[in-house]
């Protein structure tokens, strides 16, 4: 394992000795890497950033949504490029899903991530804190309301209270940007087209949760909605037998899975002439 500046990464991707780049982290770091992959001509994957729309649809399970939406959005502190970030709830539900979810929310214990009954520990680092501050207060300027939270807690380690924004709006900020922490805005939708469209109005698309509880629909929304993967009826994760990744600036390539391999091993055509002037040639990829 590496400590190394931004400089110093340059100087690694730039031997000859590395012969391909994998990146997880932001958007803006993901550039700077693919930039330099590009001109030292090395095949890059990126898994960077993401605002993952949850969207929850006039038929699903709204308890099940409720109680899986407090942990997609609040795991690791809401810390993770996966986490559930924009919540998409058609109108005949929201009332419904919004009361459930506040209260899921509101019952998280906060604490020493060290106790195994802590729920919601501190952020990484003071600047993240500052960052997701001034998010939530530019989104309540544009709007927003704050149905919970909306505030730093005092006292030792950067924890930020677990916070529900209501009446978002893809405009805002808490939309457009990825919100690394436990901040949840909630927007509405009036059917299930509009809900789509509000999922994929966003620069990310890294993944998507889907809630109904037609299955057969659910096959063919999912290929509408711009993301890397999509869960029907569930939170999203990382699974080794799974590709992942994502697309737009959320990044490119896949980890993971078979396709992860492939990334970054060679294909190679071999073509073979008889050897005694007769016969057909043979070809292989390998």
């Amino acid at each position: 394992t590496l400590l190394v500046s931004s400089q110093q990464t340059e100087v690694l991707i730039d031997d000859p000795r590395i012969r391909a780049v994998t990146l997880t982290g932001s958007d803006i770091t993901g550039s700077k890497v693919g930039a330099a992959s590009g001109r030292a001509l090395k095949k890059s994957v990126l898994e960077l950033g993401g605002s993952d729309p949850f969207i929850v649809l006039a038929d699903a399970d709204v308890t099940a949504a409720a109680e899986t939406g407090v942990r997609a959005r609040n795991q690791n502190a809401g810390q993770s490029c996966i986490a559930a970030k924009r919540f998409i709830v058609v109108e005949s539900v929201a009332d419904e899903f919004e009361q459930r979810f506040n209260d899921g929310v509101a019952h998280l214990k906060i604490g020493d991530p060290m106790q195994r009954e802590t729920q919601i520990g501190p952020l990484a680092r003071g600047d993240l804190r500052d960052s997701l501050e001034e998010q939530v207060r530019r989104s309540v300027d544009e709007g927003a309301h704050v149905a919970l939270g909306g505030h730093r807690r005092e006292g030792r380690g950067y924890f930020y209270a677990p916070t529900v924004l209501t009446r978002a709006t893809p405009v805002m900020t808490a939309a457009r940007e990825e919100t690394f922490g436990p901040v949840a805005a909630v927007m509405r939708a009036r059917d299930t087209d509009e809900a789509v469209t509000i999922a994929n109005q966003t620069p990310f698309g890294l993944g998507a949760s889907l809630w109904t509880r037609d299955i057969d629909r659910a096959r063919s929304l999912a290929r509408r909605i711009q993301v890397g993967s999509v869960f029907i009826n569930g939170m999203v994760a990382s699974d080794p037998r799974l590709p992942f990744g994502g697309i737009k600036r959320s990044g490119y390539g896949r980890e993971l899975s078979a396709f992860g391999i492939r990334e970054f091993v060679n294909i190679q055509t071999i073509w073979i002439g008889p050897a005694s002037g007769s016969g057909q040639p043979v070809a292989s990829v390998e």
